[in-house]
C-alpha cells in the first residue's frame, strides 16, 4: 500500500508544479499521508487550482493503485467553507428579501412600501460590496485607510454584511415610514404624511446611523485584516442605506407614488395577518369600549357600516341580541354578501363602527372569525352538513343566499337544524346562538326561519338613500 503512494509522488509532482511534496505512514502500512506545500497562499487562486487538481486524481489512483486519495487540511477546509458560502449566498438572499417583503407587508398595509424597502436594501449591499471589493480587492486608497491586506476578503463577510445591514435597514425603514403611514391613516394626504414621517423621525434615524458608521468604522484603521473589510462594508453600508436610500430616494418613491403607495389588494390585506405597529386598534378598541351603551350585551351591533367605497352604497345600521336572528334583504346578491361577510371579519370593513360578539372590527377581524362560521347555500352540494359543521364552536352563523334551498325536504331540515341549535346551549358561555341570513327581497322564508325566532330585518337600499332598519315580531 505504501509503495503505491510512493509511486504516486511523482505523479503529485509532475501535476502539482513545484509545489513541496512530503509524505509519511502508518504503522500498519495501509494508510499513507501525503502532504503538498503549495508556493502560492492558502487564499490564492493557485491554491485553490492545486486543491481541485488533486481531487480530480481520486479516481485515477482508485483504478491506476487502489488508493483511496481524499485532500483535507485548514486551506482545503478553507476553500470548501467558501465555496458552501458563495454557494448559499443568493438563497440567504432570496429568504431575507422575501421575509422582508411579507413582514413590512402585514405591518404597513401596502406593496409599494415593502418593495420598495428590499429594492432600496438591495441597492445599500450591492453599493456595500462593490466598495469593499474596490478598497479590499483592487486596492483602491488601500494606503490612506490603512488596509493590512489586499486581495482577497475573509469568506463569511457577505453573509454577515447582508445579516447585519438587513436588520439595521429595516429598523430604519421602520422608523420612517411608520410615522408617515400613522400621519397618512389620520389625515390622508400623501404628502403631508412623508413630511410629517421624515420631520418627525429623521433626527432619530440620523442620530442611529451616525453612531453605527462611527462604531464600525472604528475598526477600520490598523484593525485585524479580516475584521477591517467587514468593518468597512458595514460602515459605507449603513452610511449608503441611512443617508441614500431611507431618507432619500424611499421618500421621493412614495411621493411620486401619492394614494397608491398605501394601497393594498383586497384579498391580500385579508390574508396578511395584521400588526397595531401604531397602537390604531387598540386606541378605537378603547374608544368603544362603552359603545353602544355602556355594560351592552349584544350579539351584532354596527352604525354606518360600509362594505364598499362605491357612490351610493348602503351604509348599515343594526342592533342584534343574541339569540335573535338577522334577515338581510334587497340590494344586490354581492351586497348581501358583502355585509355578511364583513360582520364576519371576512371582508374589510372600510367605515362606520361595528362590534360582533363584543369584539370591535376591523380591529379584532382574526378573533371574530374564530367565533364565527359562514355557509353560502347557494355554493355548497351539501348544505346540511356544510350547517351542521358550522354549528360546532360558533357564536355566530351567517348562512347567504338562504333562498337557494329549494327542495322541501331540504328545507325542512335545515330549519330543524336552526330550531334546535337556537333552543341548544351550544356555547361554552351559555349565551344563545344567532344567526344571520341573506336573500332576495321576495323570498319566502316561513318554512326556513326557525318558528319563534325574534327576527330583525335590514333592507338594503339599490340607491344613496340608504338601508332601513325594521324589526319583525
Amino acid at each position: 500500500m505504501i509503495e503505491q503512494v510512493g509511486i504516486g509522488q511523482s505523479e503529485f509532482a509532475a501535476d502539482a508544479s513545484e509545489a513541496e511534496i512530503a509524505s509519511s505512514k502508518n504503522e500498519a502500512g495501509d494508510t499513507g499521508i501525503v502532504q503538498v506545500i503549495p508556493e502560492g497562499g492558502p487564499d490564492s487562486e493557485e491554491t485553490k487550482a492545486l486543491v481541485a487538481e488533486l481531487r480530480g486524481m481520486h479516481d485515477h489512483f482508485q483504478e491506476e493503485y487502489g488508493v483511496d486519495l481524499a485532500v483535507t487540511g485548514y486551506t482545503a477546509a478553507g476553500i470548501d467553507i467558501s465555496i458552501q458560502l458563495t454557494e448559499a449566498l443568493l438563497p440567504f438572499g432570496v429568504l431575507i428579501v422575501g421575509l422582508s417583503l411579507v413582514l413590512l407587508a402585514m405591518v404597513f398595509r401596502s406593496i409599494v412600501v415593502p418593495v420598495t424597502a428590499a429594492l432600496g436594501y438591495v441597492l445599500s449591499i450591492a453599493a456595500a460590496l462593490g466598495l469593499t471589493a474596490l478598497v479590499f480587492v483592487h486596492g483602491f486608497l488601500a494606503g490612506p485607510i490603512g488596509v493590512a491586506s489586499v486581495g482577497t476578503v475573509i469568506s463569511f463577510m457577505p453573509i454577515i454584511l447582508m445579516g447585519v445591514l438587513f436588520g439595521l435597514a429595516m429598523d430604519y425603514e421602520v422608523f420612517l415610514v411608520t410615522r408617515m403611514r400613522e400621519d397618512y391613516v389620520h389625515h390622508g394626504t400623501p404628502r403631508r404624511a412623508i413630511i410629517e414621517g421624515f420631520v418627525g423621525s429623521g433626527r432619530v434615524v440620523t442620530a442611529a446611523a451616525i453612531i453605527m458608521v462611527a462604531v464600525f468604522a472604528a475598526f477600520v484603521p490598523e484593525g485585524d485584516a479580516s475584521i477591517q473589510p467587514i468593518a468597512f462594508g458595514l460602515a459605507v453600508g449603513v452610511a449608503i442605506d441611512a443617508f441614500v436610500v431611507r431618507m432619500t430616494l424611499i421618500p421621493a418613491v412614495l411621493a411620486l407614488f401619492g394614494h397608491r403607495a398605501w394601497w393594498i389588494p383586497a384579498w391580500l390585506d385579508r390574508l396578511l395577518p395584521r400588526f397595531d405597529v401604531e397602537g390604531e386598534g387598540l386606541s378605537h378598541e378603547l374608544e368603544l369600549a362603552d359603545w353602544p351603551e355602556p355594560g351592552a350585551q349584544l350579539a351584532l351591533v354596527a352604525e354606518g357600516l360600509r362594505t364598499s367605497d362605491a357612490v351610493g352604497a348602503p351604509e348599515v345600521d343594526l342592533s342584534v341580541a343574541p339569540g335573535e336572528l338577522l334577515l338581510v334583504r334587497g340590494g344586490t346578491a354581492s351586497a348581501r354578501s358583502a355585509v355578511l361577510l364583513a360582520l364576519g371579519g371576512r371582508s374589510p370593513v372600510l367605515g362606520g363602527r361595528v362590534k360582533v360578539d363584543g369584539l370591535v372590527l376591523p380591529t379584532r377581524a382574526g378573533a371574530v372569525r374564530r367565533r364565527t362560521a359562514y355557509v353560502h347555500a347557494d355554493r355548497t352540494e351539501d348544505v346540511v352538513g356544510d350547517l351542521r359543521n358550522a354549528l360546532v364552536g360558533a357564536s355566530v352563523v351567517m348562512v347567504d343566499a338562504i333562498d337557494a334551498v329549494t327542495d322541501p325536504v331540504l328545507r325542512a331540515r335545515v330549519r330543524h337544524l336552526m330550531t334546535d341549535a337556537a333552543t341548544a346551549d351550544r356555547r361554552r358561555d351559555g349565551a344563545p346562538l344567532t344567526f344571520v341570513v341573506a336573500c332576495r327581497p321576495d323570498a319566502r322564508l316561513d318554512d326556513l326561519l326557525p318558528p319563534r325566532a325574534i327576527v330583525r330585518t335590514v333592507t338594503l337600499a339599490s340607491s344613496a338613500a340608504g338601508p332601513t332598519l325594521a324589526t319583525v315580531r
